[in-house]
């Protein structure tokens, strides 16, 4: 926060400080100066969240929906039913549900990006105010809605000044290091160009941290963007900005572009998109890496550069979903639009020749379609991208077509043919994401040999899947709502002519019931990643192990596992980074001889009865480098462990632990140790997490945090 230290600490005042009264506190600023960032650092403050009972962050955005922002405060605020699917609830029942929970406590609610106040008057009666010290900060562009919410105690994010202006510039550009001498003088040239904007400082910083660091580099910078600035265009702060782009080396462009097919302050997870890029075909070729690593590479200049702003990052630093600026994606919309790179059906009113774009995006609904667009779009022969609704009579005759995601398609009795009516003549396809609802895959699917990336999302539904036909698969991935039921099953019996061996096969998840037999193992020697689920007991009297799951151990390349169902004869690989278990029904003994001694092993998550026993204790050189463990519905009563056994341990999580009597103490003598949070545990488990903290306390560590949801 350069430049803001003063505001923060003032802003924290007023939020921690004040009447008991529920307030509402807005802040007002331009685009890119700063409000979201300030929001931000006041929510994940130590102070905020320790003065406060229950914390949650909600988008609006300009068409704002009033059913989700409530379903994003109760998501993060209420999460003891784990169970309880909220998709089905209606607005008022959410609020109804949201308002039992917060009456009586103290919370903190941040609104982003409001944009009028109807957003807020259709939400307001859902949060009570219990004359406890509750807070509401909104951010808005709009100076006028701080008298609509009748408060006067808001703040007016003003530009940087001189100093803090060249603070922030050089710390984007040089980090630690300080300016060159030779660069000062335009360097702060600059920065006087940017007048004031964070958002303009930090991407040309960006930029120029990539650039030749040479007073003649520089000096054009300069010249360019002092002509933009005292122009008459009152759209400078973009102009500033497309300069960043117009730097762009050639392979991040399309890439960049490509992002504008996502809606305002929508949160863009990497996973999906890296898949689009490699499909796309935008990812250069580097020896030695894969193209899912390249591209993750490429989001992580963009990132460098200041053009997208991070979201989350996985405990060991990798991306995981980022968002962008409003500024930059109205930027990114128009140079796309300029260049038929991408267009977006709903955003804007379609183009007479929308037929000559080669990445269509609709947000429209299949049945609002004219006539006219309809027949622009089939005749659209170079599109190489498809997203969206489309009406059932409309014809998919794109030859060229390479990333195709249908978001709804008619579930008549004769859907599975209009299926593969769609698919028919897509010869060129890499990524397909379609819904398949009541029926198998068409098999016209399996025809497809250029395909990459298949994506499926069921209605909890088994069906045979012949994946072991597409010899260009990279990722097979069921998506049913984030759990392991409703999985495909793939064949286990092979036609040695017909069936090929996957050599570039990464993901498969979630299948059923899979044998790891030969003909398995043979077809997939590079899996990454696997989600696994056995729904039903087998008898084992005549066959020791009927799935061959021993044979797991057999997959060297195998670095994410999440495995539902009992058994007591599965075998992992050395391999392994990330596990996760679920209704395995393991025995605490055989923690140390199947997991405790996986040398890679970084992330362990044991969930509903994985493991079950009264007591378990860890023993040494174990657990090496395991770095988050979580634990979760799994019956325990005492745990026995040493500070030593744990090594490199940062994150500790416990949850719906009722029988766990208490967390051992020597946990928080681990040197690593970040954090240990517990959610619905025993009060005494509790109370002993209580207790490390203050004893750590004692011994100096501040930095130790003990989170507790009750």
């Amino acid at each position: 926060m350069i430049g803001f230290d003063d505001v923060l600490d003032r802003m924290l005042d007023k939020i921690t400080g004040g009447g008991p009264p529920r307030q509402i506190i807005p802040i007002v600023g331009m685009g890119g100066i700063g409000k979201t960032t300030l929001a931000r650092n006041i929510f994940v403050s130590p102070l905020v969240q320790e003065s406060f009972a229950v914390c949650a962050w909600s988008v609006i955005s300009q068409e704002y929906n009033a059913r989700e922002i409530l379903r994003q405060v109760l998501d993060q605020v209420d999460k003891r039913d784990r169970e309880n699917d909220k998709k089905d609830l209606s607005e008022d029942e959410l609020g109804d549900h949201l308002y039992k929970y917060l009456i009586g406590r103290k919370y903190f609610i941040v609104m982003d990006d409001m944009w009028n106040i109807e957003a807020w008057n259709r939400v307001r009666r859902f949060f009570p105010d219990s004359k406890n010290g509750s807070r509401i900060v909104v951010t808005t562009r709009l100076s006028n809605l701080v008298s609509q919410f009748n408060y006067s105690n808001g703040l007016d994010l003003k530009f940087l000044d001189e100093d803090a202006c060249w603070n922030l510039f050089c710390k984007t550009v040089f980090g630690e290091e300080a300016c060159p001498l030779e660069l000062e003088d335009v360097g702060k040239k600059i920065v006087e160009g940017c007048k004031g904007l964070p958002l303009s400082i930090v991407v040309i910083g960006g930029l120029l941290s990539k650039s030749e660091r040479t007073k003649e580099s520089w000096g054009l910078f300069e010249k360019n963007i002092s002509s933009i600035v005292n122009s008459d265009d009152n759209q400078s702060c973009l102009q500033v900005l497309y300069m960043s782009y117009n730097k762009l080396p050639v392979h991040l462009k399309p890439c960049f572009l490509f992002m504008g097919m996502y809606g305002e302050d929508v949160e863009i997870f990497v996973s999906s998109l890296i898949l689009c890029f490699v499909a796309a075909g935008y990812v250069k070729p580097i020896k030695g890496k894969c193209s899912e690593e390249i591209a993750q590479e490429y989001l992580e200049e963009l990132v460098e550069r200041n053009l997208l702003i991070v979201e989350k990052r996985r405990h060991g630093g990798k991306l995981e979903s980022f968002k962008m600026h409003d500024l930059l994606r109205d930027l990114c919309l128009r140079e796309a639009q300029k260049l038929k790179f991408l267009f977006v059906l709903g955003d804007r009113s379609f183009p007479q020749a929308v037929n000559s774009q080669r990445h269509i995006v609709s947000r429209l609904k299949k049945d609002e379609y004219p006539t006219p667009l309809i027949q622009s779009l089939e005749s659209a022969s170079l599109v190489r991208m498809l997203v969206g609704e489309f009406p059932d009579s409309f014809s998919y005759n794109f030859r060229l077509l390479r990333i195709m995601v249908l978001e709804d398609y008619s579930e008549e009795e004769d859907s599975h043919d209009y299926c593969e009516e769609i698919l028919h003549g897509l010869v060129n396809l890499r990524l397909l994401i379609m819904e398949v609802r009541g029926h198998s895959l068409p098999s016209s699917v399996y025809f497809h040999w250029n395909l990459q990336t298949l994506v499926i999302q069921n209605d909890h539904e088994d069906y045979v899947c012949e994946i072991w036909k597409l010899p260009q698969l990279r990722h097979f991935i069921i998506y049913n709502g984030g759990t392991l039921i409703g999985a495909y099953c793939l064949p286990d019996r092979f036609n040695d002519e017909k069936d090929m061996v996957l050599k570039d096969l990464q993901t498969l998840c979630v299948v059923s019931n899979l044998k790891f037999g030969e003909g398995v193992l043979k077809r997939i020697p590079n899996i990454k990643k696997l989600k696994l689920c056995y729904d039903r007991e087998v008898d084992t009297s005549g066959e020791e192990d009927y799935y061959r799951l021993n044979n797991l151990c057999c997959l060297h390349k195998l670095q994410t596992l999440r495995f539902r169902g009992s058994s007591r004869q599965v075998s992992f690989p050395h391999s392994l980074k990330k596990l996760t278990l679920e209704c395995t029904q393991l025995a605490w003994e055989d923690m140390s001889t199947k997991i405790g001694s996986l040398p890679h092993l970084q992330v362990l998550k044991l969930k509903n009865n994985s493991f079950i026993g009264s007591e378990w204790e860890t023993t040494e050189d174990q657990f090496l480098n395991l770095k988050i463990l979580l634990i979760e519905a799994c019956y325990l009563e005492c745990w026995i462990t040493d500070n030593t056994h744990f090594p490199r341990l940062e994150h500790l999580h416990l949850r719906w632990m009722e029988s766990l009597r208490e967390i051992p103490s020597c946990i928080g003598d681990i040197p690593t140790l970040h954090s240990i949070k517990l959610l619905y545990c025993s009060d005494s488990a509790v109370a002993s997490a209580q207790t490390i903290k203050e004893e750590q306390q004692e011994l100096g560590n501040q930095d130790l945090r003990i989170i507790v949801v009750e």
